[in-house]
């Protein structure tokens, strides 16, 4: 072969001649950021074929707060190509609608961790395929999801058995006979946010103490139907718990608080040291 064809050969060779699965995929693909991802899907229908299938391998989408321009058009491209996610991260994004979480659940059933804190135009319809395909499903946060209702948190007691981490503060819709099924049957929680819930009562944390004997976080800041007898018996309950968050909560007083004090972390300042911050504050103003 003559030196010229040599050259020809050569310059005939590109890098998506390169194996895709054995070597673009595990070692370049995996390290593009979604922004040159798309960047590249853009350059020719041979990189655009080759972005849409290393999607097939990705495991995280993360667009939480993201709400640039168009954004929801980048979306709807990861849910078409990606079939292998394990973790989904999207609170506060205001374009997320129903359609756009259908298409990526339809076609992603490990879902381990999904976030949707804050996001306010989706309905109940989102969360069935989650609720009934997702068996793996460990980490669900909903908080300041005033659409979430008690026949999807009904729906979730009867479907999901290995929550490790729930939140859901802020949500009004719901009730306390819902909580009180729901709690005795998640008993893998590990972190449980119930802030600002005024269907959260005594009653609700008697059986969270009963059957979530694995908790080692809980907010309850905000719940005002709540006192000394409930947070007393979450502590004795739940033998591994190394936070309790009560602030503004008025029926919990300092003598159950206290003697916990030292031993796990509680947001709650005791009432010398806020007399010892004004003194500081006075002395310093003078």
């Amino acid at each position: 072969m003559s030196s010229q064809q040599n050259k020809c050969n050569s310059n005939s060779f590109n890098l998506f001649d390169i194996s895709w699965e054995d070597v673009l995929f595990p070692k370049l693909a995996i390290h593009l950021s979604l922004k040159d991802s798309f960047n590249l899907r853009c350059c020719s229908r041979t990189s655009k074929k080759f972005i849409d299938e290393s999607f097939r391998f990705k495991k995280v989408i993360n667009f939480a707060g993201n709400n640039s321009t168009n954004i929801n058009l980048a979306f709807a491209v990861l849910a078409q190509n990606c079939h292998k996610l394990e973790r989904l991260y999207l609170a506060k994004c205001e374009w997320l609608v129903d359609d756009l979480m259908l298409s990526v659940l339809s076609r992603n059933k490990r879902l381990k961790v999904v976030n949707l804190n804050e996001c306010v135009r989706l309905t109940p319809l989102s969360l069935q395929p989650i609720i009934i395909n997702c068996k793996q499903l460990q980490v669900l946060n909903l908080s300041k999801c005033d659409w979430l209702t008690t026949g999807t948190v009904d729906a979730l007691t009867l479907h999901q058995n290995n929550i490790e981490e729930f939140d859901i503060s802020h949500c009004s819709t719901i009730g306390e006979r819902c909580l009180v099924i729901f709690f005795r049957k998640m008993n893998k929680l590990t972190i449980l946010s119930l802030a600002f819930s005024q269907s959260v009562t005594n009653n609700v944390l008697i059986q969270i103490a009963n059957f979530c004997k694995s908790l080692e976080h809980i907010n309850l800041s905000g719940c005002s139907a709540i006192s000394d007898q409930g947070v007393q018996t979450i502590t004795m309950g739940c033998p591994n718990l190394k936070s309790l968050m009560v602030q503004h909560c008025p029926g919990v007083t300092e003598r159950v608080l206290a003697p916990l004090r030292g031993r796990i972390h509680i947001d709650r300042p005791t009432q010398c040291y806020n007399l010892l911050g004004l003194a500081q504050r006075l002395r310093v103003q003078v």
